[in-house]
């Protein structure tokens, strides 16, 4: 059944609790929109949280939610996920919350291919505790924990999920509704983990980080928006990006001929062409794809635990859990503690 729904539905009486001008703001209203036009129930959406500035989302969707600990929103929405089939089960997570104390759990749930879709907010920076540098901050930053510069490599998270070997990555902008409803459709109807970096600006900590890519000026140049089935060009045309010696390679248009500038295609099964397509930046800095880099498919953690489970009851019958708890012998303790083998 089709429900009839409007962003309103999906509001809760909370009071949204992030500084005024937050990217965050921007997010929460395109999933929103987002989803009140699929006509789903609302019942059957999950929104997962780790800590930090995102993870305040579940409080502000008027469907079921957890906010849960620092880093571990993909381990618990996998719990969900493998006993809930039925449900939509989407994580909320932040650059530190998912590349630091979480990048174990991030990079385990993206090579099962559960089927959760993980929205990623990228500031460059940790928001909560007050402007510290993160896993994504570009080398050189200034902050309270780095005053004399950060000497940390920063990590890509698009590169990072590919080479996890995500079946679903995507990037868009916090500002961008439409480039972000788009990606968000697609990530929906993915048949496993589906990741998607969003650039969000902080406009307290981290001010005007991605400027490259939303000034009005500067956009124009450095926007490369990937396309499936479409020659990668941006800049008005003038840019074009080729495949040289194995890398992706931005070139004139003009200096080479129209069917060596490389066709997207999201839907190639090896990642390597995504893979250098995400290299291209390291960063928001100059020419930067945006889109979804990559959508195959591959079966999902969850149909493969069903499918075992199914053969071992057909080969060995239903499972007795009395019977495997007790198989090693028991022990009863008394009130004295003493302990008694049975």
């Amino acid at each position: 059944m089709t429900l009839s729904y409007t962003r309103a539905d999906f509001q809760t009486d909370q009071e949204v609790r992030w500084c005024p001008g937050c990217g965050d703001y921007t997010i929460l209203a395109s999933v929103q929109q987002f989803l009140a036009g699929l006509g789903r129930p609302r019942e059957e959406f999950v929104f997962v949280s780790g800590i930090g500035c995102s993870s305040r989302f579940p409080y502000y969707m008027n469907t079921y939610g957890m906010h849960s600990i620092h880093g571990r929103a993909p381990a618990i929405a996998t719990g969900i996920a493998a006993t809930r089939p039925d449900l939509s089960v989407w994580v909320i997570t932040g650059d530190g919350d998912a590349l630091s104390i979480g990048g174990n759990h991030l990079i385990h749930a993206l090579r099962r291919n559960v089927n959760i879709k993980i929205l990623l907010f990228n500031n460059q920076i940790y928001g909560l505790t007050k402007g510290q540098y993160s896993p994504t901050s570009e080398m050189g930053k200034t902050t309270k924990s780095s005053p004399f510069g950060s000497i940390d490599h920063p990590f890509n998270p698009v590169s990072l999920a590919l080479g996890a070997e995500a079946t679903f990555v995507a990037r868009t902008l916090d500002m961008d509704r439409n480039l972000t409803q788009a990606v968000l459709q697609k990530a929906y109807e993915h048949e496993g983990t589906s990741f998607i970096e969003i650039y969000q600006n902080c406009n307290v900590f981290n001010d005007k980080a991605f400027i490259q890519l939303t000034g009005k000026e500067e956009r124009v140049h450095n926007r490369i928006d990937l396309e499936h089935g479409k020659p990668i060009v941006f800049d008005e045309g003038r840019k074009a990006v080729i495949m040289r010696d194995g890398q992706a390679t931005i070139v004139d248009a003009a200096s080479v001929d129209p069917k060596a500038i490389l066709v997207h295609d999201e839907t190639r099964p090896d990642p390597s062409i995504a893979f250098a397509l995400s290299r291209l930046s390291h960063g928001p800095f100059g020419p930067t794809p945006l889109g979804v880099f990559r959508n195959v498919s591959r079966p999902t953690y969850e149909s493969e635990m069903s499918r075992q489970l199914e053969e071992a009851k057909e080969k060995r019958g239903p499972g007795d859990l009395g019977k495997l708890i007790r198989s090693l012998g028991t022990w009863t303790v008394d009130e004295a503690g003493a302990i008694t083998e049975n």
